[in-house]
């Protein structure tokens, strides 16, 4: 039976220093030698992977201390970049050191590491895709302009500009002592502390009862702290009058029962009732706590809205003018063009309108002024001609004066309370929200953090221990078959064995 024939697949290595000798390796050795080392290097890969996933969890660490909030604004202006009170809107307000304080303290922690906090979160904004697709468009259109038109080009940017409304708050807090739940506590106490902070800025109604409230009227004679209380209830009203032009929902307290034409009512009444009582009682009975200073603050007064009137009574001629001289706008009307019926009709336009209201204001702040001249004047002239009221008159006046005060004060805090609330539940209801609160990273998210740090510098190290592997390989196989034909291989191939046999 004739004997099989075997083949075998070599590797011949060539020696340059003789040309007649040859190293030949067999496959088959390289084989047994990669079986032989293959489990020093699947432990080695495996330890490799262990010190370098060991290492980035090590060295990364700090690059994870970390979160992430997401806030959204919604009011009139933020679209184009403005605040609710029409200046610049500053997103970097969120991190303002007053808010950041506020949240610590009624955190319990200390104050010491506030600037650390504050320089550790970073504000980005949220812009979507079709804003990006639109602003990169027109980037590239003036980029490319060659015609001479880059002015219309650049207009058309500004034009899509984009203000964002929703932002990501990030807080990188490796830098501080807080531990990963205490920075999650801090952070989101920190945006519930701005939305207080925003009511406040915005609001305008704390900054309200400190302005009217501010003024001690005890120091003042009797007629110029009707002058106080006039001012203040004046300003007060104007105030209420601006929230109910603003609510169009009519909108009730459920704190303090009141709408803001209830308010108006009642600061009404109190002017009407109890101011002008008083007021009427220090006329007529001349009560005073010092008459020529009395006497001079008077004459002050007429001087000041002399002044007033004169610049009143010119306004009004100058609006006047403007509305003789003012060219309605033509409308015609045409017929069926069977007969001449063609009119011609004038219509005020909107900027008619305008000086028709400038005029009416100019008129009424001619009058008022002029009624305030005669008033003082009037006065002047009884306490000139009429004795001062009594001691007794005066006491009378000044328990008037304290119930007064007592109404107006409880009247500020009302109309306090019910701005709050309106801002708090409808005009700013949905002007700051928080959609995403920050939260502690699972184990989960961790392990996934440091995984894919890893990835990079393992996959490198992997390779280099397989290359390193198969050099080990190579070089035993070729110096175990070098030591067996001592540093010389004859060449044997396939073809070469049959050779033999057949001879």
């Amino acid at each position: 039976m004739e004997k099989k024939e075997e083949r075998y697949l070599n590797i011949t290595l060539q020696n340059d220093n003789n040309d007649d000798k040859e190293i030949v390796v067999s496959f088959l050795g390289i084989w047994k030698k990669l079986k032989k080392y293959f489990i020093i290097w699947l432990v080695a890969a495996i330890v490799v992977a262990l010190l370098t996933v060991t290492s980035s969890a090590i060295f990364s660490s700090d690059q994870h201390k970390s979160m992430t909030s997401l806030v959204s604004f919604t009011f009139d202006g933020i679209e184009e970049g403005l605040d609710p009170a029409g200046n610049k809107f500053d997103v970097n307000s969120l991190k303002n050191p007053s808010v950041i304080e506020t949240a610590l303290t009624e955190l319990g922690y200390s104050l010491e590491e506030l600037e650390i906090i504050r320089q550790g979160i970073s504000i980005e904004g949220i812009i979507p895709k079709n804003a990006i697709d639109r602003i990169t468009t027109y980037k590239s259109i003036y980029e490319s302009n060659t015609t001479g038109s880059a002015l219309n080009a650049a207009q058309a940017m500004l034009d899509v500009t984009y203000y964002p409304t929703q932002y990501k708050v990030k807080f990188n807090y490796a830098a501080t002592t807080l531990g990963s739940s205490q920075a999650v506590e801090v952070l989101n106490k920190i945006l519930e502390s701005y939305r207080d902070y925003f009511f406040e800025t915005y609001g305008y109604n704390k900054a309200l009862g400190s302005a009217v409230s501010a003024v001690d009227y005890t120091t003042y004679d009797y007629a110029e702290a009707i002058d106080v209380f006039s001012t203040t209830l004046k300003t007060l009203e104007n105030y209420v009058s601006h929230l109910a032009e603003e609510d169009t929902t009519r909108y009730r307290s459920s704190e303090t029962g009141y709408t803001f034409a209830d308010l108006s009512e009642a600061i009404k009444s109190i002017q009407s009732m109890d101011l002008d009582r008083i007021s009427s009682y220090i006329t007529v009975n001349n009560i005073t706590k010092d008459k020529e200073s009395l006497i001079d603050y008077y004459q002050y007064r007429i001087d000041a809205i002399t002044r007033e009137k004169t610049i009143a009574s010119e306004n009004l001629a100058t609006i006047s003018k403007s509305i003789e001289a003012y060219q309605k706008d033509t409308i015609m009307i045409f017929g069926n063009g069977n007969d001449n019926t063609n009119t011609q009709e004038t219509q005020a336009s909107k900027q008619y309108d305008i000086l028709i209201d400038k005029k009416i204001k100019a008129q009424n702040d001619v009058s008022t002024t002029t009624q305030n001249i005669n008033f003082y004047n009037q006065r002047i002239k009884a306490l000139k001609e009429n004795p001062v009221g009594s001691d007794a008159k005066k006491e009378r006046v000044e328990t008037d004066f304290n119930v007064l005060y007592e109404k107006v004060s409880n009247l500020i805090n009302i109309v306090n309370q019910t701005a709050d609330e309106y801002y708090t539940t409808v005009a700013f209801a949905n002007a700051y929200n928080v959609l995403v609160p920050a939260s502690v990273s699972s184990v989960t998210h961790s392990i996934q953090n440091v995984i894919e740090d890893s990835v990079k510098p393992l996959l490198v190290l992997e390779v280099l221990v397989f290359v390193l592997y198969i050099c080990v390989v190579l070089v035993t196989a070729v110096a175990e078959q070098f030591k067996i034909n001592n540093a010389s291989v004859v060449p044997v191939s396939a073809t070469a064995k049959e050779d033999k046999k057949e001879n």
